[in-house]
Parts: C-alpha cells; sequence; structure tokens
C-alpha cells in the first residue's frame, strides 16, 4: 500500500505540503466557528440568568422588606378605600401602595421563579383576587433560598432564627406632604426677598438718575443766563 505522503519529487512534494495546509485551515475554522458558536450561547445563557436573578432579588425586596408591623399585605382596592375616614388616608394610601408594589413582584416571580415559587405566587395572588389579607413569608424564604444557592453561597444555618418577613412600605401621601412642607415657604420667602432686592436696585437706580438729571440742569443754568 503506497503511503498518503508522496516525496518522490518536488512537485509531489509541494502538493502534500499544500494539501496539508488546505487540511489545517479547514480544520482550524470549523474549530473557531464551533468555540463562537459555544461561547455565544453561553452570553446569552449568562444574560438570561443575570435578568432572572436581578428580577427575583428585586421581588424579594418588596415582598420581604419588612420584619415588624403588619406583614399582610391589604388587598383592598382604592374604591374601597375612598369608604373609610379621612383620618385613615394616609394610611389607606400606604396600603394601595403596597398592594400595587406586591401584585407587580408576584407577577415577575410567577414569570421568572421555580416551580415551587410559581405555586405560592399564584396562591398568593388568588387570595388577593378574593380581597383576602395575604403574607408573603413561605415565598420570601423560598426566594432567598434560591438567590442564594444561584450565587453560590453558603446555606442559612438552621441556627440562626429569621423573623417572619412582610412586603416593603412605601411612603403614602401624607407623609410625603408632610416631608415637603417647608419647601414652597422657603421659596416664597426667598421670591419675597428677591423681590425687595430687585425693588431696592430700581429705587436707587431712578434716585441715581433725578440727582443725575437736577446737577446737569444746575450746571446748564449760568450759561443760559
Amino acid at each position: 500500500m503506497r503511503s498518503a505522503l508522496d516525496f518522490s519529487s518536488w512537485q509531489t512534494l509541494i502538493s502534500t505540503l499544500l494539501g496539508l495546509v488546505l487540511v489545517s485551515v479547514v480544520a482550524v475554522g470549523v474549530r473557531l466557528l464551533v468555540m463562537q458558536t459555544v461561547q455565544q450561547r453561553r452570553e446569552r445563557e449568562n444574560r438570561q440568568i443575570n435578568e432572572r436573578l436581578k428580577t427575583l432579588i428585586a421581588a424579594y425586596k418588596t415582598l420581604g422588606g419588612s420584619f415588624t408591623g403588619a406583614l399582610a399585605v391589604d388587598p383592598r382596592h382604592l374604591r374601597e378605600l375612598r369608604a373609610l375616614a379621612p383620618d385613615a388616608a394616609g394610611g389607606s394610601d400606604r396600603a394601595r401602595r403596597v398592594r400595587d408594589a406586591v401584585e407587580a413582584a408576584l407577577s415577575d416571580v410567577i414569570l421568572l421563579g421555580t416551580d415551587d415559587q410559581v405555586r405560592l405566587a399564584a396562591h398568593a395572588a388568588t387570595e388577593m383576587a378574593a380581597g383576602r389579607p395575604v403574607e408573603t413569608a413561605a415565598l420570601v424564604a423560598s426566594l432567598r433560598d434560591f438567590i442564594r444557592d444561584v450565587l453560590e453561597l453558603e446555606p442559612i444555618p438552621a441556627s440562626v432564627a429569621i423573623p417572619k418577613q412582610g412586603p416593603l412600605r412605601s411612603l403614602g401621601a401624607r407623609d410625603k406632604a408632610a416631608g415637603g412642607g417647608g419647601g414652597p415657604g422657603g421659596g416664597g420667602k426667598g421670591g419675597a426677598d428677591g423681590g425687595g432686592g430687585a425693588g431696592g436696585g430700581m429705587g436707587g437706580g431712578l434716585g441715581g438718575a433725578s440727582a443725575a438729571h437736577h446737577a446737569g440742569t444746575d450746571d446748564d443754568e449760568p450759561e443760559a443766563h
């Protein structure tokens, strides 16, 4: 059997070398194409994981941002809150804001969560739709364990007692109004001071012009005579 490499003449040697170079180039090109395809797939998977993790972390902060106070979500809507006493308007507005934030977080968990998280989020959404208060502690614990596992963090020891967590509380309309009440007064005072300064400057300018006019008249009178 003749060998695949023929070095009997220069022509056959050159053709053999060119064939080897061509085969090597094709092999390298195929390898680069495969590596690029695999790298793009990994980058796409990493982006998906990062977006999913970012969304679930935001949902965890919304659903488990409180350790004290009322940890249940009030599912009442605005038409029901309007029937409350005026004294409870601030608290009602806060409850409505918390409910809206929790509903958005539950929607994200149903979209991107695990099977267990989707089941817990769907149950909470069903309870809220029925008008019953909902606690999110179980869903928060599931999100916490999943996020720590994806980030390759050590599990929380069983000896560590973590209190029940509830939804993040946001400022109501009354709290925001109380916090920003000093702004308009300060602006009014500043405007008054600015107006006084402008008035003083205008008065001074007019006074100076009048004095200059009288001085010019006195200087011109002797020449008139």
